[in-house]
């Protein structure tokens, strides 16, 4: 059994679709959207509205951790469009989504990432692609667990939730063979980014639930420049997937 694994796809379709080949199967973490490409300020949902300097001066006091100053910019931009903000939005995002949901092979199992809209997906789910969030599935015989989202950070990413709420889904997965989800378990090393200079936020609540129940693998993204890529914690090898808008590539499981 060869099962492929993607997260962070961020808008690239074209490498989605040939994710899968020579797997029996493909697992993809959430982050289909994007919104910013960090590494080319012409592509994206924003730089597509306001042009790439208005990108790079957003980029630019996100970089510096000033926040509010980003948010405040943001606002003063959607505010300056002739059409509603959410309408704007929508519209950019459904046509992302139309692409990628095209993209995915059968079978696909996927959660939502942080910067995902979670209400959209049910207009592009199909026979063979399967969303799951706080939900397992039995992919060759293995429980797979998957968990989507992300913890409330400064950023405001469209889809953040509680601790409590993102804890719930976590404890509702019971023991698994494979954990699955967009964020890394709370462990400095899984959640440092070397390029952004910052740490993202990890889970506190997946972190203990790989102590208590020790699957064989805990899988995830978000952190596009980990400092680690792979820890083990007890008997439980945690693996970033990578950064697939970059690299194109997917992580491969395979098993007898």
């Amino acid at each position: 059994m060869r099962v492929h694994v993607v997260s962070d796809v961020h808008g690239e379709a074209e490498a989605l679709a040939r994710a899968g080949d020579g797997a029996d199967a493909l697992v993809c973490l959430g982050d289909l959207i994007l919104f910013i490409d960090y590494h080319d300020l012409t592509q994206g949902i924003f730089p597509e509205l306001f042009g790439r300097d208005n990108a790079e001066h957003l980029v630019g006091l996100r970089t510096a951790r000033r926040f509010d100053e980003a948010r405040t910019f943001s606002r003063a931009l959607w505010a300056s469009l002739d059409s509603d903000p959410q309408e704007a939005i929508e519209r950019a995002v459904r046509r992302q989504y139309s692409d990628l949901f095209a993209a995915f092979p059968d079978p696909t199992y996927l959660t939502y990432g942080n910067v995902d809209l979670p209400a959209l997906w049910k207009d592009y789910v199909r026979d063979g692609v399967t969303v799951l969030d706080g939900q397992t599935a039995d992919i060759g015989g293995r429980r797979f667990g998957f968990v989507g989202g992300g913890l409330r950070t400064p950023m405001h990413t469209p889809y953040e939730i509680s601790d409590e709420d993102y804890a719930a889904k976590v404890a509702a997965l019971g023991e698994v063979d494979v954990l699955c989800c967009h964020i890394p378990p709370a462990v400095p090393e899984l959640t440092y980014d070397v390029v952004a200079r910052r740490f993202e936020r990890g889970s506190e609540a997946v972190l203990e639930a790989i102590r208590a129940t020790q699957p064989d693998y805990m899988l995830f993204g978000h952190v596009h420049q980990p400092l680690a890529r792979r820890m083990r914690i007890g008997k439980t090898e945690c693996i970033n997937v990578g950064h697939f808008q970059a690299t194109g590539r997917p992580f491969a499981l395979a098993w007898d």
